[in-house]
């Protein structure tokens, strides 16, 4: 064990999280050397990403909670949605941690397709799942998300907490200022989203967006239905076809 300000951590975890740094780095300006060291972190972090990510194809990023177990029933919705998006061609990407993660990255490898996770350090350790061809773990959040975005054709959104909340708005906020094309999204689970659904149709009336910003997602507890939204908003909209497998670099390190 090793002392964090008083606070017993374990010291033999694989990715040790440093609980200080982020409100380190949250406090202003700091030493140049410092903000410089930050910088080239944050610029590496990007750069083994995209490096990582580079040859896995067009994917679909799924979102949702670490916290549903094997047994409920989003974990196998979950499951199965992953299984349709393999046999649909597309890479699943998840976040990389247990839950809706790990089902639906489990669904893409019953299919036999490929499975790929962007895990991210936390206070309590988040552990890749044992379903992933390829997993990162990052350091921090806001690159995980470029990650997340950078290679999906579409996002499925599973039930979820604040994060999923979080990346459910901020895919919709690229998609609304055309930051990114108008790719597909899909939430899964009506009664779950029903809040939502309210809260939307509230701003409508408010005026804070417009009615068309309605059309930015689908709600469904068909995946039928989530994988025709796909078909034709995903693989037809954009022409997608199968990728051939690139040439690597051997002086890149490929």
């Amino acid at each position: 064990m090793v002392s964090q300000k008083g606070r017993s951590v374990p010291d033999n975890t694989t990715h040790q999280y440093n609980g200080h740094e982020e409100r380190f780095f949250l406090e202003g300006p700091h030493s140049r050397s410092h903000e410089l060291l930050t910088l080239m972190r944050i610029t590496w972090e990007l750069l083994r990403g995209f490096r990582l990510l580079h040859f896995v194809g067009p994917c679909v990023t799924v979102f949702g909670s670490a916290r549903f177990k094997e047994d409920h029933p989003f974990y196998d919705l979950a499951r199965k949605v992953g299984s349709r998006l393999a046999e649909l061609g597309f890479t699943v990407m998840t976040g990389g941690g247990p839950g809706i993660m790990e089902a639906a990255n489990r669904g893409a490898k019953d299919a036999g397709g490929r499975s790929i996770g962007c895990n991210i350090k936390l206070p309590q350790e988040q552990r890749p799942n044992p379903y992933l061809d390829k997993w990162m773990t990052f350091r921090y959040f806001f690159v995980r998300k470029v990650m997340l975005v950078k290679y999906s054709y579409a996002f499925i959104v599973m039930p979820g907490g604040v994060g999923t909340i979080d990346e459910l708005f901020e895919s919709l906020t690229l998609i609304q200022t055309k930051k990114i094309l108008s790719f597909p999204v899909v939430l899964m689970g009506t009664e779950y989203w029903a809040p939502i659904t309210e809260m939307m149709n509230r701003a409508v009336a408010a005026g804070t967006i417009s009615p068309s910003d309605l059309s930015l997602f689908l709600i469904t507890d068909s995946v039928d239905v989530a994988i025709e939204h796909l078909q034709k908003h995903a693989i037809e909209q954009f022409g997608l076809k199968r990728q051939a497998r690139l040439k690597r670099l051997g002086w890149l390190g490929e």
